[in-house]
């Protein structure tokens, strides 16, 4: 089974570099055009499962690619991206250059970080996704052959890094633009990684905070 793994399109929040986290942004122009353009050129790909993060950014993502494929979206609470507590809004730029900023290690020093005030830790979100892919994704090895699931850049990554042995120090080593997509593959309850962060697109955007 080949899973896609992709990221929503382009929100104004991330084209002015804030933090998103759980915050409901939905895509902008942009952004839309970006989902568009890798409908486009998933159109040829036949989907069994479409999931998707309820959040307005990837959901209306999935949407503009389940429009192209006649198909439904599903969506689940585990794909949401990771919760940021009260940093939700402010600019990656902030939190990385201030080390009194909660979030400053997220960023500059993820092996560091401590989640504090409200916000996730990188092992909520690889407990969440590893649910998410017990439950979800693992039962349909056999039964269907390809599934799409769009979601979040940290969210994403915890899938990707874990898949790939990718430690938390370097948590943000796989770039992930907008509506980038990774492909991977399910053989006897195993997943690895075929191809990282395909853009279907010109030249990626917001491919790092």
């Amino acid at each position: 089974m080949i899973i896609y793994l992709m990221r929503h399109g382009e929100t104004d929040w991330n084209k002015a570099r804030r933090m998103q986290g759980q915050s409901d942004i939905p895509l902008n122009a942009f952004g839309i055009e970006l989902a568009e353009k890798t409908a486009e050129g998933l159109k040829d790909i036949k989907f069994d499962r479409i999931f998707s993060s309820p959040l307005l950014r990837a959901y209306e993502t999935a949407e503009i690619i389940a429009s192209v494929q006649g198909a439904k979206v599903i969506r689940d609470d585990r794909l949401k991206e990771i919760n940021f507590g009260p940093g939700e809004g402010d600019t990656f730029d902030a939190a990385k250059q201030d080390p009194g900023h909660p979030l400053h290690n997220f960023f500059s020093d993820p092996g560091a970080y401590k989640a504090v005030d409200g916000a996730e830790s990188f092992e909520d979100a690889r407990r969440r996704s590893g649910e998410f892919l017990r439950d979800q994704i693992l039962p349909l090895e056999g039964a269907c052959e390809k599934v799409l699931v769009v979601a979040h850049g940290a969210l994403n990554r915890s899938i990707l890094n874990t898949i790939a042995g990718i430690p938390d120090e370097q948590f943000w080593k796989i770039g992930l633009p907008n509506c980038a997509v990774s492909i991977l593959s399910l053989e006897n309850g195993k997943f690895t990684i075929l191809e990282e962060s395909k853009v279907y697109y010109g030249d990626p955007v917001n491919g790092r905070p």
